[in-house]
C-alpha cells in the first residue's frame, strides 16, 4: 500500500477465515479482496490501515443482560426488520468454552435472565475468541467491531432495508440486489464487488457484500460521517470499548 492516502478496510468472517477488503479512502472503486486464514493476519496491515471495521463482537461482558451488551441492544433499535440479524453477546465465561453443553451452563449461569445460547452463535466463538486474543484498548484506535446492515442502514439514508439477504438460510436475490446498489451508490461499482467470487466452500456471496459494507463504514469513520451505538459505550475487563459501528 504506497502514497499518501489513507487506506481503510472492512472484514468479515467466512468458511475459510476471513473476508478482506482494501481500498484508499478516496477510491472504493479500485478494492482488493483477500480471503486470509487468521485475524492476525490482518492486524499486520493494522498500522498501514487508517481504520478497520470487522463484524465481530469487540469488548464481551462479564455478564449478559437480555438482549445481549448494550450495544447489541442500541444496534437493533434502527434496524427494523433486520433487527434479529444482531446477535445477543454472552458472557465471556460461556465464549470460552469449546463445548456446546458447557457453554450453554455457562451462559446461564452468567445471564440475567438466565438463558443459554443458540448453535448459531455458539458457531461463532471461535471468530470471537481469536479477535479477543489479540485486542487492546491501543488498538481499538482502527480496529473496530461493525455490523453490516447497520453501514447498510446508514446508506440507505438512515433508513430501515425493506429485503433480507437470506431466506430459510438461503441467499435472497432482491436482498442482494438492494445492498449491490446502495454499495454502488457509495462508490463499489457493481463489477468489482460481483467480480470477487470464491469457492462456495470458502465464502457466500454475503460474505463478500458484508465485508465490502463493512469497508464503507470504516470510511465513513475516518471522515466523520459514521454513526455509533451507545454514544458512551461501556468499557470490558480488558478495557475495551462495547460498541458497534456502521
Amino acid at each position: 500500500m504506497t502514497g499518501t492516502a489513507p487506506w481503510v478496510c472492512g472484514v468479515d468472517g467466512c468458511r475459510a477465515g476471513w473476508m478482506v477488503v482494501t481500498h484508499p479512502l478516496d477510491a472504493p472503486s479500485t478494492a482488493k479482496v483477500s480471503i486470509v486464514a487468521t485475524f492476525s493476519e490482518i492486524l499486520l496491515l493494522a498500522e498501514t490501515l487508517a481504520m478497520i471495521c470487522v463484524d465481530i463482537p469487540i469488548g464481551l461482558p462479564e455478564r449478559s443482560g437480555l438482549g445481549g451488551r448494550l450495544c447489541d441492544s442500541a444496534a437493533r433499535v434502527p434496524l427494523g426488520d433486520r433487527r434479529s440479524s444482531v446477535f445477543s453477546v454472552p458472557a465471556r465465561a460461556a465464549i470460552a468454552e469449546y463445548d456446546y453443553a458447557a457453554a450453554c451452563r455457562q451462559a446461564a449461569a452468567f445471564s440475567d435472565p438466565a438463558r443459554k445460547v443458540s448453535k448459531q452463535a455458539f458457531n461463532l466463538f471461535p471468530k470471537i475468541r481469536e479477535v479477543d486474543a489479540v485486542m487492546t484498548p491501543e488498538l481499538q484506535t482502527r480496529v473496530v467491531e461493525c455490523h453490516p446492515e447497520l453501514a447498510f442502514w446508514r446508506l440507505n439514508g438512515r433508513r430501515p432495508l425493506d429485503q433480507p439477504k437470506k431466506v430459510k438460510s438461503q441467499p435472497h436475490g432482491p436482498g442482494l440486489e438492494l445492498r449491490l446498489r446502495l454499495l454502488h451508490d457509495a462508490g463499489y461499482p457493481r463489477d468489482v464487488v460481483q467480480q470477487a467470487t470464491f469457492r462456495r466452500s470458502d465464502a457466500g456471496a454475503d460474505d463478500v457484500i458484508d465485508a465490502f459494507a463493512n469497508a464503507a463504514a470504516a470510511a465513513a469513520i475516518v471522515r466523520g460521517a459514521a454513526c455509533r451505538v451507545p454514544d458512551r459505550p461501556p468499557i470490558d475487563s480488558k478495557g475495551l470499548r462495547m460498541e458497534i459501528w456502521g
